[in-house]
């Protein structure tokens, strides 16, 4: 059964209705039919569907696209389901991270039917697990001319209902430091490498990141320990201990020069880089009169966000959505009633 959406309800009335609807990764299908099923209902926009990922597009010929896009997938519940009301806030899953913004780009989506540049709205799956089952990125994999068209996007990212620019790019690398096994009754004829490791720790516990500005915008870049592994059993000294770092590095860094950074802190170590993905500069020569619209002062964005997918395509694109990004996946998660209308309000008002 596919549930019905009213996109001529009030945003908060239409949050409300997405945070009801679960959809965690890998889970969106009943969500992803409602939103196919309200937008094939509009005349004025043509609609298409690739996995549970949603894309509706203008076709008035204007010399100008934009896109404007959000992800319906929430990380799990947190006992904060069913949505609710409360202290000038919708509260719920997934209500800044990011139904609220989907729910602002649902009633543009209905509600101007002759926007003064053409618009492409994406609303997209698996944006909150790993990245080979993203739906943008399986969008621009199989049918790449329904993004790479547009002059600009709007990924409707939680950003306090401001702009933040472009985005760090994040790589992980596992540092593998060498040991020798040996019986734990006889330890002094090994090597522990997880004692060895000390040292790994103490350099990143010592490093102090740099700090980026590009623009007039500062990427302030990060470089953290998020695991150690060490042994196989109780009684054998490790003869292998692995610290698993991640790297957020400005977006003046390429891929391979963030590589170089990493290794040329650990030279004497084997360092096994297992993901990285490149940031986004800010382009605020492209993005700046948008900016200026929105009311807002762009800001640095320090994360990684979906921008950088566009920014591969050549597409400049910025984070402006409702909600306080510091409260997404959390119990407590919410999103301001004013947030959610001013957003609407002044794309609308740009679009219009």
């Amino acid at each position: 059964m596919t549930h019905s959406l009213d996109l001529t309800a009030g945003v908060v009335t239409l949050t409300r209705a997405l945070i009801d609807l679960p959809s965690e990764s890998g889970r969106e299908a009943e969500l992803a039919d409602a939103v196919e099923a309200a937008l094939r209902a509009l005349p004025h926009l043509t609609v298409g569907r690739v996995g549970n990922s949603v894309v509706a597009r203008t076709g008035l010929g204007r010399p100008e696209r934009a896109l404007i896009a959000g992800h319906l997938d929430t990380v799990p519940a947190a006992g904060n389901l069913p949505s609710r009301l409360a202290d000038g806030s919708v509260h719920g899953l997934g209500a800044c991270d990011m139904k609220g913004g989907v729910a602002v780009a649902l009633r543009l989506a209905a509600g101007i039917l002759e926007p003064v540049r053409d618009v492409t709205y994406v609303f997209y799956e698996c944006e909150e697990v790993e990245g080979d089952r993203n739906g943008l990125a399986r969008i621009g994999a199989e049918r790449p001319a329904l993004l790479a068209d547009a002059g600009l996007a709007i990924l409707m990212e939680p950003s306090d209902a401001g702009v933040e620019a472009g985005c760090q790019g994040t790589l992980t690398a596992d540092i593998v430091v060498e040991g020798a096994r040996a019986h734990t009754a006889r330890a002094w004829q090994g090597v522990n490498a997880a004692h060895k490791a000390a040292r790994v720790l103490q350099r990143l516990d010592d490093h102090t990141p740099e700090r980026v500005v590009i623009d007039g915008l500062e990427y302030r870049e990060g470089l953290s320990a998020v695991a150690v592994r060490a042994g196989v059993a109780g009684n054998v000294v490790p003869d292998e201990c692995v610290v698993t770092v991640n790297c957020r590095f400005a977006p003046s860094r390429s891929v391979e020069e963030a590589e170089a950074y990493v290794r040329g802190l650990f030279p004497e170590y084997e360092v096994r880089v297992t993901e990285v993905v490149p940031g986004a500069p800010p382009h605020l020569d492209r993005i700046g009169g948008l900016a200026r619209a929105l009311g807002a002062e762009p800001r640095a964005k320090l994360g990684w966000t979906d921008v950088a997918r566009f920014a591969a395509l050549g597409v400049p694109a910025l984070n402006y959505g409702p909600g306080d990004p510091s409260l997404a996946h959390t119990a407590g998660e919410h999103v301001p009633v004013e947030h959610l209308e001013r957003c609407e309000s002044r794309l609308r008002a740009w679009l219009s």
